[in-house]
């Protein structure tokens, strides 16, 4: 009997259309509306990795994660916000999800943003074209056993 492990999952939210908000609050919208984070959590350094590696995409860089994580503690002084969630485990974990809705790649010991794209051209390939059809796939094939199971 196999477990019951995802070998993917994505959550999708809708939310009020994209006004003229700072780049931290749109990225912080793109990642509730792709489920990295809760509604109401507070803890978002999911946001700032995102936001450094869209600056290392700018410049074709690599980053490690140490890399990402010194770039997130500037970065967050620099907004006057908490300095937490930079414990090396939690940047590995996030970088982790991320990779898992391949929004993020991995070479060796670095990470970038998928192929070095943008935001909507990596949803529009990796998730929109790619991940969401396969999951959509396996469920049409649960419901079809479904359908005909006695």
């Amino acid at each position: 009997m196999p477990k019951d492990l995802p070998l993917n999952e994505i959550t999708l939210r809708k939310y009020e259309k994209p006004y003229d908000s700072p780049k931290r609050e749109l990225v912080k919208k793109v990642c509730l509306s792709l489920g990295l984070l809760q509604p109401g959590d507070s803890r978002d350094i999911i946001v700032d990795i995102l936001l450094v590696l869209d600056e290392a995409r700018k410049q074709k860089q690599l980053l490690t994660s140490f890399d990402v994580r010194d770039r997130v503690e500037v970065l967050r002084k620099q907004n006057s916000m908490e300095i937490k969630g930079l414990a090396e485990s939690n940047i590995r974990r996030q970088l982790k999800r991320l990779r898992d809705i391949l929004f993020v790649e991995k070479q060796g010991n670095s990470y970038r943003l998928s192929e070095f794209a943008s935001f909507s051209e990596i949803f529009s390939t990796k998730i929109e074209k790619f991940l969401i059809p396969q999951i959509i796939e396996r469920i049409k094939e649960y419901l079809a056993k479904l359908d005909s199971a006695q």
